[in-house]
């Protein structure tokens, strides 16, 4: 009997015999389900089957509707051809068959369960999936991508060599060690093929992966689809530009704004409607659609006289779209040309389709899928981050050796007494060829000539000013004005007879007498930290030119001093530097952003070449990416504190009185939630340019606001409130108390750090965790 006239759609052009009678059993099976009611036993007898799909993208005021009530049946054992223009829904429809995205409303079933759903396999080692994009690391070999996706499949090393052997062969690839990056493009859609087909999964979802191959290789691409799905173990759905080229599928979908158009097999299509080609059958649908949106629009007729109505009626395109909406409100509402299987003479003529078997659980093989971790997924994702490290050797040097270069650079140009800033002192005790000269006599002793030299020279010799002397007063001035001097200081005619004077009389000095015994000084005060240490220098050297002047002529140094006397600190020096200050924080703050830099970076770098689509498609779960990022990238943190940490406290011997064994897990801690930050931040935002804002966008709140360069009690009440749940505030003042007062793990400031950075970082986890399982779109 002739297939074609009892409307059996006819065997493809590269199928044989056999594949011709598949046809028939596919069609009949699937024909038999659209009649069935709804079961879970009928939904098992075909790979995909879509119902009622709805998806948008916006808000639901201006929403973007890319599927809309769309219906689709894949059977089992059959290649699915999925057509349409860019735009029209087919990415979409994918990523929601492979459970990467969800639909708005409807429902999938792929291969007897629920996409997502536990035990389904699906993401996982069910699917073999091909994206648009290539989606593969460049600087890994062919035979390293295909023996890290082997991996994730639980695949052996030896069936690994097998396949890669076999399908390098299948797919004309050069030799198995030549980088992917180094391939033309042809070649590498080819190897992001390969990945597909390498654990010879049940479901093959291909999207456009013949693009760029040469027409004797796609022909040979297709005769292999064809051969693994004779067995019925394998289902195909392939998306294609090439149109005519899905005459080779045993069925079609024609995918247009968002609808299905037809479901049929190619050459059914082109004779019910009357066409040579499928592309024809594309174009007569969409006029129709187009007559069934748009009744009351004129259509040219000539165009619609040419368009043959097939005798099925179409409900898709011929009713309104309440009507439309009605039908498919249904259990298992079908496309074009598929209503009623009484309407096909197939139902009475056809094989039986085989029994249905009976409900039952998803097979045990795949509740593997309940355990959050596998330990062949975290062996496969360790092994390619260090891997990618390995082939970037520039890169990584450059990422560990940058916080050295940071501390080296803070310890070298923070924190340390300015020294060279210019007085401009015009001593009227000197004569003018002393002022030429640049010289002022020093007399050693109980020797009361000529103090002010000696107060001078004391004052150059702590090395935080050089003395230019001038000639009056004026010029003094003058030379700070122009800023050719920090300061001006003036020193009268009868300075030393009058502090001798002021000193011997105290209380009964003249007016005149103490005028004439002070040290008239102008600064610029434009420069805080170099104003008060000059202010600083200039009185510490007064009290200590008095108290050896006493000294020396065997008086009490202290009847020269302010009568408070400041004794051995408690903690801390008497003259504290600001390096010991900020150190602390400094040095949290650059493990910290240096994490982030580096976590966000490679995470974004495996979502912006598809690695991570792909990786989570083949069934990787988001805790099992965190945790691998989380061995690697602490692999590098590590090392970057050890770096950090030697450098500031064995070279620069910056104050260390507290365990060192605190320090080192407090910046571990910091580490750690630096690397969950950028977690979060590469799975919250889509770009590399985003992520920079974001970190840089946080970098300097965190700077200013959680005591790291100013002391958190000289802030605003309300930022002093606010920076206490900051994540690098609490730690800074526990090392800062580790550091400078050697106070223990017992004390609430320093315990109260290690509480705060650990909270974070479990903060930052869970963050990452949702963000990879709810971002799908």
């Amino acid at each position: 009997m002739d297939a074609a006239a009892d409307g059996v759609p006819p065997t493809a052009p590269a199928a044989t015999a056999t594949t011709a009678n598949s046809d028939l059993d596919l069609a009949a099976r699937r024909r038999l389900f659209i009649s069935q009611p709804s079961t879970l036993a009928t939904r098992r007898q075909q790979a995909v089957c879509v119902r009622r799909a709805h998806k948008m993208y916006g808000s639901s005021k201006n929403p973007n509707v890319v599927l809309d009530g769309l219906n689709m049946t894949v059977p089992k054992g059959s290649i699915y051809g999925l057509l349409g223009a860019s735009g029209c829904g087919k990415t979409t429809l994918l990523s929601c068959i492979v459970g990467r995205r969800r639909l708005n409303s409807g429902e999938i079933w792929v291969l007897g369960g629920r996409p997502g759903s536990r035990g389904s396999g699906v993401p996982g080692p069910r699917i073999g999936y091909m994206p648009q994009e290539i989606a593969l690391y460049g600087e890994f070999t062919m035979r390293e991508t295909l023996i890290y996706f082997g991996i994730i499949s639980a695949m052996s090393k030896g069936d690994i060599e097998d396949r890669t052997e076999f399908l390098l062969k299948l797919l004309n690839l050069p030799n198995a060690s030549k980088f992917v990056k180094n391939l033309s493009g042809g070649q590498q859609r080819r190897v992001s093929l390969a990945v597909a087909l390498l654990h010879e999964p049940e479901l093959l979802i291909l999207d456009e992966p013949t693009v760029g191959v040469d027409p004797v290789l796609r022909q040979s691409i297709w005769d292999h689809l064809v051969d693994i799905t004779k067995n019925g173990h394998t289902t195909v759905i392939i998306t294609t530009h090439y149109i005519d080229e899905c005459a080779q599928a045993h069925m079609i979908g024609l995918l247009r704004g968002g609808k299905m158009l037809a479901e049929e097999s190619p050459d059914y299509l082109r004779q019910q409607y009357n066409a040579d080609s499928l592309e024809d059958v594309f174009l007569k649908l969409s006029v129709l659609q187009n007559m069934g949106k748009r009744r009351r629009s004129s259509i040219a007729q000539e165009i619609v006289e040419q368009v043959t109505v097939p005798a099925i009626s179409n409900p898709a395109l011929d009713m309104s779209d309440e009507q439309h909406a009605a039908e498919i409100s249904g259990e298992f509402g079908d496309n074009i040309s598929m209503s009623s299987a009484a309407r096909d003479p197939i139902s009475t003529t056809a094989p039986a389709a085989p029994p249905l078997p009976p409900p039952q659980e998803i097979p045990t093989s795949f509740w593997y899928n309940l355990h959050v971790m596998q330990s062949h997924h975290l062996h496969a994702l360790i092994w390619k981050n260090f891997l990618w490290m390995m082939r970037n050797v520039g890169v990584m040097l450059f990422i560990v050796g940058l916080p050295v270069v940071q501390i080296l650079l803070f310890c070298y140009a923070i924190g340390h007494d300015p020294t060279g800033l210019k007085l401009a002192v015009a001593n009227h005790e000197m004569s003018g060829e002393m002022i030429m000269e640049q010289f002022c006599p020093v007399h050693t002793g109980c020797n009361q000539t000529m103090l002010s030299c000696r107060y001078l020279d004391m004052l150059v010799k702590n090395k935080s000013m050089v003395v230019q002397y001038v000639t009056d007063d004026e010029m003094a001035y003058e030379e700070v004005r122009k800023g050719r001097a920090w300061a001006a200081l003036v020193i009268q005619p009868n300075y030393t007879a009058s502090l001798m004077e002021r000193v011997e009389d105290g209380r009964y000095a003249e007016d005149g007498t103490i005028e004439s015994s002070d040290l008239a000084v102008r600064m610029d005060w434009s420069n805080q930290q170099i104003s008060q240490l000059l202010y600083r220098d200039l009185q510490y050297t007064f009290f200590n030119f008095v108290g050896d002047m006493l000294s020396d002529c065997d008086v009490n140094p202290k009847l020269g001093r302010v009568p408070v006397d400041f004794q051995h600190p408690v903690y801390g020096y008497r003259n504290p530097n600001f390096t010991d200050f900020a150190a602390p924080g400094v040095i949290l703050t650059i493990i910290f952003f240096l994490a982030v830099a580096v976590t966000s970076g490679a995470m974004l770098i495996d979502r912006n070449e598809g690695m991570l689509e792909r990786c989570l498609v083949a069934g990787i779960t988001g805790p099992e990416i965190l945790l691998s990022q989380v061995v690697t990238q602490f692999t590098v943190m590590l090392s970057q504190t050890t770096f950090v940490l030697i450098v500031s406290f064995y070279f620069f011997e910056l104050t260390l009185v507290g365990n060192i064994w605190l320090v080192v897990a407090l910046c571990i801690l910091n580490g750690l939630c630096g690397m969950s930050f950028g977690f979060v931040i590469s799975c919250a935002v889509d770009t590399e340019r985003t992520a920079t804002y974001v970190a840089m966008g946080s970098f300097l709140p965190i700077v200013m606001l959680c005591g790291i360069i100013w002391p958190i009690e000289g802030m605003f009440p309300l930022l002093q409130f606010f920076t206490a749940f900051l994540p690098l505030t609490k730690p800074t003042e526990s090392m800062r108390s580790i550091l400078q007062r050697g106070w223990g793990i017992d004390n609430p400031v320093v315990y109260n750090g290690f509480i705060s950075i650990s909270s974070w970082v479990l903060v930052f986890l869970v963050l990452t965790i949702l963000l990879l399982k709810f971002k799908k779109g």
